[in-house]
């Protein structure tokens, strides 16, 4: 019989959560239509961006139409992105990409906000997974999770996370399974260059 752990393990698992979330961006990417040549104008560059991004939210989430709202709205969501994926004042160094054409133009700057995107909507759908997870648990279940999670990863598990009775992941237990599926990830990558 699965545990409830196992189960989250399966359901959290990168090809399921990460993966899936950059495999929406990549349709999202492949099915836009992108203005041809440098945008100049900065109306020009938010407007495309305000597409994309309604765009690729609908393509990630598989809704039939884009999430409402007004332009201001998601254009506070899009500068989070930007910011992301470009720095501090990310929205001024992407425009000024779409504006010259320079290092990929408004393709370069709709990859990365794709990227940012994929990131953030596979992360929140595994720290909600988690957060369900844990909080269905008795106090008994909470206190053996993290032995039945180090029996199975552990010996993956740099030596100063499990010294002194893996006191450190047993006191942040749901902080550290939302860094798990990026720990598979990473060790599927070695894997494949083997």
């Amino acid at each position: 019989m699965i545990t409830k752990l196992e189960a989250l393990l399966e359901r959290i698992d990168p090809g399921r959560t990460l993966d899936e979330a950059g495999r929406g961006m990549d349709i999202a990417l492949n099915s836009f239509s992108v203005p041809a040549g440098p945008l100049v104008r900065w109306e020009d560059f938010q407007r495309c961006v305000l597409r994309f991004f309604r765009h690729a939210e609908q393509k990630i989430l598989g809704m039939s139409t884009p999430f409402g709202g007004s332009d201001e709205f998601h254009w506070g969501r899009c500068l989070g992105l930007l910011m992301k994926a470009f720095g501090r004042n990310g929205e001024k160094a992407a425009f000024e990409l779409t504006r010259t054409g320079v290092e990929g133009g408004i393709n370069r700057v709709l990859r990365e906000m794709a990227r940012a995107m994929s990131e953030d909507y596979g992360k929140n759908w595994v720290e909600t997974q988690i957060w369900n997870y844990w909080n269905s648990l008795s106090t008994a279940e909470k206190l053996s999770a993290p032995d039945e999670y180090l029996r199975q990863f552990g010996h993956l598990l740099p030596t100063e996370l499990t010294e002194a009775s893996a006191g450190r992941i047993r006191a942040n237990f749901p902080q550290f399974l939302i860094e798990h599926p990026g720990l598979i990830r990473r060790l599927r990558a070695v894997a494949r260059r083997s």
